[in-house]
């Protein structure tokens, strides 16, 4: 009786070129952010039992009951952000650190901040492995972000809150983008775009997203 070949090893050039094109066919077309999420090992997030599916499209727990969000979700993110090389980033929701590392790599420096002192405890070791310099992580309320660096030419939030929050839009430079879920429950939830302008602020639509909420305070750990 003969048997089938032996499954092959996934070779790390094709799971890496499956990726981009899953992120092109989703919407990513700007180059310096393929550049980047191909430069930024999503495997080196995730842990545990979930680590085999890393590289597929989708939402992944990680400690503290959040979760990584989907690579095409971030490209998405990171894409309507349009950071530029001279900008300072404020992160509102570390998490795993997945979208820090590859926002670090198109911006002159991001401020990252989670409500999870363990999610940040982890995320900033990853960052020292990786030898990204350029971000700072620390445990604090998110949902008033972060004023002593204010104002900053970009803001990306990682967790839905009913609108964008008012501390946030403060800390925004004029010019400056922010990105961002809102909704009023788990399940309605639509990523906008706010942009500061001389007179106010312009709000777009994107599409329509889940997170997990935005949570005042710190987290008891």
């Amino acid at each position: 009786m003969t048997t089938g070949a032996p499954d092959q090893p996934d070779d790390p050039a094709e799971r890496k070129m499956r990726f981009l094109f899953a992120l092109r066919s989703r919407g990513i077309t700007d180059s310096r952010v393929l550049t980047a999420m191909e430069r930024v090992d999503r495997g080196q997030f995730v842990r545990g039992i979930f680590a085999d599916r890393a590289y597929e499209d989708m939402p992944l727990p990680i400690s503290c009951g959040q979760t990584i969000s989907q690579p095409s979700v971030v490209g998405l993110m990171t894409q309507a952000l349009n950071v530029q090389p001279r900008d300072v980033v404020l992160e509102v929701g570390t998490g795993s650190g997945y979208q820090a590392a590859i926002l670090s790599l198109l911006a002159r420096r991001v401020y990252t901040i989670d409500r999870h002192r363990r999610l940040v405890r982890e995320a900033v070791a990853l960052f020292q492995d990786l030898s990204l310099a350029n971000i700072t992580a620390v445990a604090r309320d998110g949902s008033f972000g972060w004023p002593e660096q204010a104002p900053f030419d970009r803001i990306i939030v990682t967790a839905a809150a009913e609108d964008a929050p008012t501390p946030l839009l403060q800390q925004l430079k004029p010019g400056g983008i922010m990105v961002l879920p809102v909704g009023q429950s788990d399940h309605v939830q639509s990523l906008i775009k706010v942009t500061r302008t001389e007179t106010g602020f312009d709000y777009e639509e994107l599409r329509p997203v889940r997170f997990v909420p935005l949570v005042e305070g710190l987290a008891v750990e």
